[in-house]
């Protein structure tokens, strides 16, 4: 293959607007469809070092630079639109994170790719209320993070305590929120503010190895590790008090729970499962991608329907997770105020999923088609009056849940019609990593991250202190870069700016 200078790549990249970027075919081979990226000034500066970089004589090592990642997955079979990086976009394994594509489900050469979900599939994020303010929870906040920290079973390999056997995974990883509902360990109207309602109909247990099965059994209910988090927030801007209000958000000062975690072992293992299928398929069917780590079959083949049955299962169980995690949160709240859930308003707002694939209905070239969905650290934000979102979301949109890195903020976007149009209704996830974890590592020092956090008045739990480096605020993009680009180009729109006070890791 002809490496091509860093001027000679600049040929094929045009800027569209202010907030975006088009990729010309030609900018990798064989690509089906243009590529386009978001970005604002300083997130365009990384998008542009990062490629300079991977340009230079003899530069090895890693993933390819996000541009090319995008622009590989533009060459994937059955692709329509547009191959779409999102602001927090950096390089993953196949598709970049925060890298969204959608394929016409109904055409027979179309692909579904594992690595166009992510390995920690159904990674998503949910947000409890309180109608507990900054005045109530700052004077015992040290005692509410420890509680939590007791509750929630935290670090790499920890174990969950919401009492498992091999049957009642089965029927989990088959029912979602179902089961978490008839066990007791949520309201009936958790479900309704979640994607999916909590339950992936297709998702088939009999898909899934009984090495995923084993791997996930003792991990139901647990944090885990890496960038997952259950965090202490406080509302700290309201950009919208109308769509707010809808959500239960009053006023500044009102305190949140927010939730950040996925499939686990079980996910991961699914994954691995998929890749390994799924090479045997491509070289039978003459597949050919860009990148052997973008391996992936026809959707509508055996593997490729196996994937997805067994995807909606680790969906489920990931959904099942956090279920199990706002039971122990509602827990702690409830046992340090002496008052139950119910009193304290613990409403879940909404949950979303950062890493999967869903069948949806989108306009494509003014007509309806069924696509397959590939949104990898990339979140559904659906518009108003769209009929998956629920009946109290109608009117503002779809609630978009952005993480922020700890000890900095997050916020609640909502979807626009925009977005529909030029995004498959997509926006970013959260900020998206500037370092990678090794460099983080070998730059920080995990005592001056934590004493920093202290410095700042949050209060810190972690398993294990060494992870906090890879987590470090100075590891990622500045998340406030990301959202005010999405709000700019028009993809969501900015509702609630969150400001953590507690932060809970593995």
């Amino acid at each position: 293959m002809v490496v091509r200078s860093y001027n000679d790549e600049l040929q094929y990249l045009e800027k569209l607007s202010e907030n975006s970027w088009r990729i010309k075919k030609g900018f990798q081979p064989n690509m089906n469809v243009e590529g386009i990226f978001y970005v604002n000034k300083q997130l365009e500066k990384l998008m542009f070092d990062e490629l300079r970089n991977a340009c230079r004589p003899g530069a090895v090592g890693g993933f390819l630079p996000g541009m090319k990642q995008i622009a590989n997955v533009a060459a994937l079979p059955g692709i329509v639109g547009r191959s779409v990086g999102l602001p927090d976009v950096h390089s993953g394994y196949g598709f970049a994170i925060g890298n969204m594509a959608a394929f016409d489900y109904d055409d027979p050469l179309s692909v579904v790719s594992p690595g166009g979900v992510g390995f920690d599939i159904n990674c998503g994020v949910r947000l409890l209320r309180t109608n507990l303010f900054a005045k109530d929870v700052i004077p015992v906040k040290e005692e509410l993070a420890q509680s939590l920290f007791d509750h929630i079973p935290v670090g790499v390999g920890s174990k969950g305590i919401i009492p498992m056997t091999a049957k009642d995974l089965e029927e989990a990883l088959e029912m979602g929120m179902d089961w978490s509902l008839r066990e007791g360990y949520i309201w009936a109207e958790d479900k309704e503010h979640c994607e999916e309602y909590g339950r992936m109909l297709q998702a088939d247990p009999s898909k899934v190895s009984s090495r995923a099965k084993k791997r996930g059994l003792p991990q139901l209910g647990t944090l885990g590790a890496g960038n997952h988090y259950a965090e202490i927030q406080v509302v700290s801007e309201i950009y919208d008090v109308w769509a707010a209000r809808k959500m239960g958000i009053e006023e500044k000062g009102q305190v949140c729970v927010m939730i950040h975690s996925g499939s686990r072992g079980f996910g991961h293992q699914v994954a691995t499962d998929a890749l390994l299928a799924m090479e045997k398929a491509m070289k039978r069917d003459n597949i050919e991608t860009n990148d052997r780590q973008l391996a992936c079959a026809r959707i509508k083949s055996q593997e490729g329907q196996d994937y997805l049955k067994a995807m909606a299962a680790a969906a489920n169980f990931a959904w099942v997770n956090r279920s199990s995690m706002t039971f122990l949160s509602r827990q702690a709240f409830s046992k340090q105020f002496n008052m139950s859930p119910d009193d304290l308003d613990m409403h879940v707002i909404y949950d979303v999923s950062h890493n999967i694939a869903k069948i949806e209905q989108h306009i494509v070239d003014g007509k309806q088609k069924t696509l397959l969905v590939h949104r990898k650290g990339s979140t559904r934000a659906f518009p108003p009056h769209h009929p998956l979102i629920p009946v109290d979301y109608q009117l503002t949109g779809q609630p978009v849940l952005i993480g922020g890195t700890m000890g900095t903020c997050s916020y609640v976007l909502t979807g626009t019609e925009q977005g529909m149009q030029e995004t498959f209704g997509s926006t970013c996830h959260g900020a998206g990593r500037a370092l990678s974890r090794a460099k983080s590592r070998r730059n920080l020092d995990f005592k001056d991250v934590l004493s920093k956090l202290q410095q700042q008045g949050i209060s810190i739990r972690v398993a294990s202190p060494k992870l906090v480096m890879e987590e470090a605020p100075e590891s990622y993009k500045n998340v406030t870069d990301v959202v005010d680009t999405c709000h700019a180009a028009g993809i969501s729109k900015k509702c609630i700016q969150l400001k953590p006070i507690a932060v809970i890791k593995g």
